[in-house]
């Protein structure tokens, strides 16, 4: 058994507690927020113990891995402090602010013997193996062109004030507003697409805050950018585009185009999404091609995206684990069960150390529109 404590209890929290139950072999000792009304109602609500102070949490030798679900403006402070007090630390995206931050945090985990890595874990899903099967077997040939897509809708149109998590945290509109939502999602695409092409030789991005209305509240805030789009480099020779924001479509998928074929992950919010294979040149069934000659009438006008190709099952042996009924279907706490395991085997897990600081880089680019950024070597 492996000992974790939550520091912050906000919405996000309620995600990693569904998905505690897929790992018996990590134990929540506590959990502890600034926010004591807050902490009260999610330690209520799930019967787990609550901390006194951060100082508490940080001292009870019962205590692995301190888990940061904190905001982004406070993972920085919370991850040193976890880490000088000892404490392996899993961290929300990102790990912090600003990539001087980040390599702080990377140095010290490093000198004082700590594994410090981070979310989020949806490169860890039964999705994510099964595309890299499908690579690895030579299913599209070479890749050399991947679109990812993180596109969550007009949610400032939805009815958000009223989104409430299962302990009843509101949704925390206006911050993700203000940080922007690039800060928030973009690591969606960034895990997947470093785990599978290696690191990123350069980002070349452009950000905007397209709808500075976004309703009643918001009048007074400095709003982070709504869209960014941008173009990663690897250096396996990859090129990748990267899309995220808060107005167009709903579209979280993958495409990644080699010379024999195209793979689409249809949602990299789901741990068992559904994956086509389509080979370039092989005969193609009607069905196919009628969805082929709809998109070209209609375009953008359906609700839905239409995939063709063959949809590939996952291995008989695949069990879904429990997860999140809405948004997002992940195992939250996955990341922390392979850290540790990891730890438990004296190795480093993939999403650590200087790989969690290469994937905020990446995300921090994206967000400030940075042209020709070179993130600092792996």
């Amino acid at each position: 058994m492996t000992g974790i404590a939550f520091v912050g209890t906000g919405f996000v929290a309620d995600y990693y507690m569904t998905t505690l139950a897929n790992h018996p072999q990590l134990r929540l000792a506590g959990v502890w927020d600034r926010d004591e009304a807050r902490l009260a109602a999610f330690a209520g609500y799930w019967k787990v113990n609550r901390y006194a102070s951060l100082d508490a949490a940080l001292a009870d030798p019962a205590v692995t891995i301190v888990v940061n679900l904190t905001t982004p403006e406070s993972h920085y402070m919370v991850n040193r402090a976890a880490l000088l007090a000892g404490k392996h630390v899993y961290c929300e995206k990102p790990l912090a602010m600003d990539v001087e931050q980040a390599s702080e945090l990377v140095d010290l985990a490093r000198v004082r013997g700590m594994v410090l890595a981070g979310a989020p874990a949806n490169a860890l899903s039964e999705a994510h193996a099964l595309c890299t099967s499908l690579l690895a077997s030579g299913a599209i040939g070479t890749p050399r062109l991947v679109y990812a897509e993180m596109e969550d809708g007009p949610v400032f149109k939805a009815n958000w004030r009223e989104w409430r998590s299962r302990s009843g945290a509101r949704w925390p509109g206006l911050h993700e507003f203000e940080v922007g939502c690039t800060l928030e999602h973009a690591g969606y695409a960034a895990s997947w697409l470093v785990s599978l092409f290696g690191p990123v030789a350069e980002v070349s991005a452009i950000s905007a805050l397209t709808f500075p209305d976004k309703g009643p509240g918001t009048e007074n805030l400095s709003l982070g950018p709504d869209f960014s789009v941008g173009c990663l480099s690897f250096r396996s020779g990859v090129t990748a585009r990267v899309t995220c924001g808060l107005a167009a479509p709903r579209d979280r998928s993958l495409t990644i185009i080699g010379d024999k074929g195209t793979i689409v992950v249809r949602d990299l919010w789901d741990n068992r999404s559904p994956i086509h294979l389509e080979a370039f040149g092989a005969k193609r069934p009607l069905q196919h091609r009628i969805l082929d000659w709809v998109e070209w009438k209609v375009g953008r006008k359906l609700p839905l995206r239409l995939y063709a190709g063959r949809k590939v099952r996952y291995p008989a042996r695949v069990v879904a684990s429990q997860l999140p009924a809405y948004p997002s279907k992940i195992d939250f706490v996955g990341g922390i069960a392979a850290q540790a395991e990891a730890i438990a085997r004296g190795e480093t897990p993939y999403f650590s150390g200087a790989t969690a600081r290469h994937l905020t880089e990446i995300v921090l680019a994206l967000n400030s529109g940075r042209q020709g950024y070179r993130p600092l070597d792996l």
